[in-house]
Formats: structure tokens, sequence, C-alpha cells
């Protein structure tokens, strides 16, 4: 069982090397997918859902599915293989970034050489309001390791 380190403002926790991600499990009523972790409790996310996927050479996601209110953002670290959303099939492949609305009908396959590795982040669709750099603040302290 993975323990996060938290503290008053953060959790961090450590998957380990990507190729063991088939150490995980995910569950769900006459379903198990191996190489899934789902990473909302354990780093007791707030706002989104993220999780970290290994799918073997030669295989699928057993099923399509989709969401009723919230979009997904897949992005590829490592493999190549397909992406099919509403019939329509393209190919993904590290670097690839497929975002899916939740209406979207999805699914994913390896059809590569290697183990497919990728990250889910899952959010509300037509939550997020403002810009990244609208929403940073800068903080006036000298960093730590800094040698400046």
């Amino acid at each position: 069982m993975l323990e996060p380190k938290t503290g008053e403002n953060f959790a961090v926790v450590d998957l380990g090397n990507l190729e063991n991600l088939d150490q995980f499990k995910f569950e769900a009523p006459k379903l198990q997918v191996d190489g899934k972790i789902f990473l909302k409790d354990l780093l007791q996310l707030t706002g989104a859902e993220l999780s970290f996927n290994k799918l073997p050479v030669g295989k699928s996601v057993p099923f399509y599915h989709k969401h009723q209110q919230n979009e997904e953002i897949y992005i590829f670290i490592k493999g190549k293989g397909e992406f099919q959303i509403d019939g329509e099939i393209f190919p993904v492949q590290e670097g690839s970034i497929v975002r899916v609305d939740p209406a979207g009908e999805r699914c994913w396959r390896n059809c590569g050489d290697t183990d497919l590795y990728c990250v889910v982040i899952q959010t509300r669709s037509g939550s997020y309001q403002g810009a990244t750099i609208q929403d940073g603040v800068g903080v006036k302290k000298q960093v730590t390791w800094s040698q400046d």
C-alpha cells in the first residue's frame, strides 16, 4: 500500500518506475484493469482526478466509456498506439496529448512493440476560470538551494 507524505500544503507519493505500474490494479464491478492507479485520494486532490496507466503490447482498453460531467486529457509518455473517439481513430505516441469532451465515446489500444504509458487528467468540463499566469503569485523569498 502506498503511503503518501503529507504536510499542511502538500501531498507526495512515489509510484516507482513506469515499468512497474502493473503492480497497481483498478477494480470495479465485473472489471479489473492491471497497470492503472488513480491518485485523487492518495494526493488529496480537490479539483481533478489523475491516473497513471500502463497498457501492454497488443492490449486494448476492453470497453468504450464516456463521462457525465468530466472532460479527460490523455498525455502519452511512452510507446505507440491508437485512440478512438466517436468512431474516429488516430495514432498516439510519446508526446501525444488528447482532450475528450465528456460525451465523447473513447477507447485506446497499444499497437506498438513496447508497453504504452499515459497520464490521464480528469476535470469538470467548463470549470476552469482564468489563466495560469493570472492565478500564480510570486513569493519574495530566496530559494533555499539557490547559490545566487
